[in-house]
């Protein structure tokens, strides 16, 4: 098993933030390194333990997704190579794979979330109000149902700790504005249909993912921060799904799954992980990248 990274340490960078996974430090005004660590979060709760490799994988996957996507929406990515900014050998062996040089960018105040599949809180929603973030559905849908057509539920953007708070999308037009707010609904949507129908041929359904946008100077929307990872996203084996039930995942789901088994409030601190639970972790993340990148099964 590879070595973990739980909080890099670069002596001649500023660290700009650390958050929940990532660790973001400022090269120059222009651009930043972001390092996605080992570190792993569920239930907005950072948890104490690193999953091993899990940032190299991440990194991996959104670095293939940006490519895949850049001819729909341009992304924070730039070709500055890492022994640039950071000169150290000892440094870059530490980061290994986990890091890129990226552009700055305003970040936008909202979690571009688009559902393909009922579950999770939609899942709650739906038996409840029969609709998902007050988007009305059919009646008589199951457990991980496929919808009739992916739907766009915006969320606005918690600090370390807190929760999402999932919003309409009126809500986010009075906040960026309806033009912008549009943009980005029918961006997210195309992106996710035809990474979908993508990771299908590859024997991954996605059943939900969220992107996070931001603005050059421009005003042009990017795609930031990560895409259409097993963090990001709900990443179920085709040939295991089946509905009325929550399938499989090659996500964190697993470790969620675990925790609930728990007498632990979903408050900090996060409960220690058994050596298990983090090996098995680890291998549903490299299984994630193995099969949607031909190239990582070589």
């Amino acid at each position: 098993m590879p070595d973990a990274l739980y909080h890099s340490e670069l002596k001649h960078l500023p660290l700009i933030n650390r958050g929940k996974v990532r660790d973001i430090y400022g090269l120059d005004d222009d651009h930043m390194l972001i390092v996605t660590t080992d570190r792993l979060s569920a239930f907005d709760v950072i948890l104490p333990q690193p999953i091993p490799g899990k940032g190299e994988v991440l990194t991996r996957v959104s670095n293939f997704w940006f490519a895949r996507t850049r001819g729909l929406v341009p992304n924070h990515l730039v070709e500055i190579p890492l022994t640039q900014v950071v000169p150290d050998a000892d440094e870059r062996r530490t980061l290994g794979e986990r890091a890129i040089v990226v552009r700055r960018l305003r970040p936008l105040p909202v979690e571009a979330i688009v559902r393909g599949y009922l579950i999770g809180s939609g899942w709650k929603d739906y038996q409840r109000t029969g609709a998902v973030c007050g988007i009305p559905l059919p009646a008589g849908l199951r457990q991980a149902d496929r919808l009739p057509q992916p739907i766009y539920t915006p969320s606005t953007k918690a600090a370390v700790g807190d929760h999402d708070e999932n919003v309409s999308f009126q809500h986010t037009a009075d906040l960026i504005g309806t033009d912008l707010a549009g943009q980005i609904r029918d961006i997210s949507l195309r992106i996710y249909a035809e990474a979908a129908d993508y990771a299908r041929s590859r024997g991954i359904i996605i059943a939900d993912t969220k992107f996070e946008l931001g603005l050059d100077e421009a005003g042009r929307l990017h795609l930031i921060d990560e895409a259409l990872t097993p963090d990001s996203s709900r990443f179920w084996p085709a040939d295991q799904y089946r509905a009325g039930i929550s399938p499989p995942s090659f996500d964190k789901q697993f470790v969620r799954d675990y925790l609930e088994t728990l007498d632990w409030d979903k408050t900090p601190p996060g409960p220690e992980l058994p050596a298990d639970i983090i090996a098995k972790t680890a291998e549903k993340y490299r299984e994630a990248e193995q099969r949607l990148i031909p190239a990582a099964g070589a």
